[in-house]
């Protein structure tokens, strides 16, 4: 159990500290990732960026993942659940437009304009509040195969043992301080769950190191 996400970000950057790492990049998934990766970054005094992705929830259970879509990326599904429902990819055109329309509005308001941090080369640390089915991990990691990191390390507070297992495989590194054999939510893993707003989004931004604050370092 995790008193909130700072707290949870504080335990998670000791434990990333120590990791061998090139030039490393923060990137959270906003809203609830982002106040786990500022400690993270500011401990590894690395650039925080955003990866901004939506997820695409059930028609049935909105909070539950069918899919995910990452910003100027194609959407990713969840194709045992879809089947097992019944549904098809066609089935969230609506919800796809919609992604894309928030991601976009997401960037404006979030970033200002502000370029994304470079990538190539240099070691990627992705960062969320927690992981429940991995999909929208799954959509992050095709974008971030197109931006061709030295390494990519996912670092979590808590996740079902299914799921990291599953994303083991996709990453370098996949740092999960806790994985309980009963899983039923995120939220469940902390006392403060309380949702992030946009303010404390570009708050945190702005009290994370700025872009170039690792600069030509390698860390062993």
């Amino acid at each position: 159990m995790f008193e909130d996400r700072m707290t949870a970000g504080l335990q998670l950057a000791v434990q990333l500290a120590e990791l061998p790492m090139t030039d490393p990049v923060v990137l959270a998934l906003p809203r609830g990732g982002v106040p786990v990766a500022l400690p993270v970054a500011q401990k590894l005094q690395a650039p925080l960026d955003l990866i901004l992705i939506r997820k695409i929830g059930m028609p049935s259970n909105p909070e539950l993942a069918a899919g995910a879509l990452a910003e100027g990326s194609n959407p990713i599904f969840n194709g045992a659940l879809l089947q097992a429902a019944g549904l098809k990819p066609e089935d969230f055109a609506l919800q796809v437009a919609q992604a894309r329309e928030e991601n976009a509005a997401r960037r404006a308001r979030y970033l200002q304009g502000h370029p994304p941090v470079a990538l190539e080369g240099r070691t990627a640390v992705v960062v969320d509040d927690g992981i429940a089915t991995g999909a929208t991990f799954m959509a992050a990691h095709f974008w971030l195969k197109e931006r061709k990191p030295a390494d990519v390390i996912l670092a979590v507070p808590v996740a079902p043992p299914e799921a990291v297992d599953e994303l083991r495989r996709l990453v370098d590194t996949l740092v999960c301080l806790l994985s309980p054999s009963e899983f039923w939510a995120v939220g469940a893993h902390y006392r403060d769950f309380t949702q992030t707003s946009d303010a404390e989004v570009t708050a945190a931004l702005a009290a994370a190191p700025q872009a170039g604050a690792g600069k030509e370092r390698t860390w062993h």
